[in-house]
């Protein structure tokens, strides 16, 4: 079964303050939206990640997702059930069936637990949502508390909210403008929604306040963990080489399944042993034809993202070349500037270094070269 995730991230966000849209602001200094799509991203059920922008907004969608391989991003409406039938239809044109998971961006901290609870919503029901008790008392009123409103059978809706595909597109394609979520338009429609358990931290960041609250979660809920990684790739025939997502004019390539940069390979092994989901050929093995000449940045995206759906934040990361040629100094400030950029790392969380052997071993004897990377994260403690 096929599984589109669609993320909205339209709109403008003006009750949280002054300042970008909400959704490209950070939280532990990756934006909301990078967040989001990370998420899903990682998630082993989902099959793509549809993104539905602001027309104003591309070159902050570009920054927030470079590196991401994903589909063009789609212009949303002047409501966000517009906005949600834009992406839809943009899934049909590619042939998408199955099912779909429609989420907004401002929802940042979606767990992959409850990815796979409204997965298996969707067995049973054509459409399923998130959902938590009330559990405060409530009262109806506006100066004065008058009368007491029975919580028993409310709920707080999140998403993401999943439907049949063939289903919510038909539903959205009759519905009211007006409509708040999917939800609405799915009952509209006469869909039966099932609900399933829901998640305290995946909370929308709405006002200025909710930014000051998922930080204080970042640092009061997190455990820090490092691990490091270590790679190693033999020279070849060829006029360059790829190294820490840099493309290096040299007199031989590097010879690996993939590019063989030797440097996104260590720091990839670092970041999945953070998080001790196994190594680098775990997750892409040299048999699969697949990643023949793969492009290493989508490994370290990879990483990144499982990090992400774990609600985790990467710290700081540092990696060291270890080669007698090419001369890595010349190239070391846009190295760096790559790495943070790939990570959506402020500068200062990168460090990169370079070393030889002084003449000792294969490094030394010029047959290739070799990197070692350490990193640093935050995960939410589950103890």
């Amino acid at each position: 079964m096929t599984v589109h995730a669609l993320i909205v991230a339209g709109g403008r966000g003006s009750r949280a303050g002054d300042g970008l849209p909400k959704q490209y602001r950070t939280v532990g200094g990756i934006t909301l939206l990078r967040r989001a799509i990370d998420a899903f991203a990682a998630h082993g059920g989902v099959t793509d990640v549809q993104v539905v922008i602001h027309p104003d907004d591309a070159v902050l969608y570009a920054e927030a997702t470079d590196g991401l391989a994903l589909p063009a991003p789609v212009h949303g409406g002047a409501t966000r059930q517009a906005s949600v039938l834009a992406g839809l239809e943009a899934l049909a044109a590619r042939g998408a069936a199955g099912n779909v998971l429609i989420h907004d961006a401002a929802r940042p901290f979606v767990g992959a637990d409850m990815i796979d609870r409204v997965l298996a919503g969707l067995e049973s029901a054509p459409g399923a949502t998130p959902a938590l008790p009330v559990v405060d008392s409530l009262r109806r009123g506006t100066n004065a508390v008058a009368t007491e409103v029975d919580r028993a059978d409310l709920r707080r809706v999140q998403t993401p909210q999943g439907f049949h595909f063939a289903a919510i597109l038909a539903a959205h394609r009759s519905a009211d403008a007006a409509a708040t979520d999917d939800v609405a338009v799915g009952l509209a429609a006469g869909m039966r929604i099932a609900l399933v358990a829901g998640d305290e931290m995946a909370f929308k960041l709405t006002h200025a306040e909710d930014f000051d609250r998922a930080e204080r979660w970042l640092a009061a809920a997190m455990i820090s963990r490092s691990a490091s990684g270590f790679d190693v790739h033999r020279f070849g025939p060829g006029d360059h080489l790829w190294l820490c997502g840099l493309r290096i004019e040299h007199s031989h390539g590097l010879i690996g399944h993939s590019d063989a940069d030797v440097g996104l390979h260590a720091l990839t092994d670092a970041l999945l042993g953070c998080i001790g989901a196994g190594d680098i050929g775990e997750h892409f093995p040299p048999s699969d034809p697949q990643w023949r000449g793969a492009s290493s940045d989508r490994f370290l995206a990879h990483a990144a993202g499982l990090i992400a759906a774990k609600g985790g934040v990467i710290d700081h990361v540092d990696v060291t070349i270890i080669a007698e040629r090419p001369k890595v100094g010349p190239h070391r400030v846009a190295m760096r500037a790559r790495l943070a950029q790939l990570l959506g790392l402020p500068l200062d969380a990168v460090s990169l270094k370079a070393t030889t052997t002084e003449g000792l071993g294969f490094t030394g004897r010029g047959e290739g070269i070799a990197a070692q990377a350490m990193a640093t994260v935050r995960v939410p403690n589950a103890r």
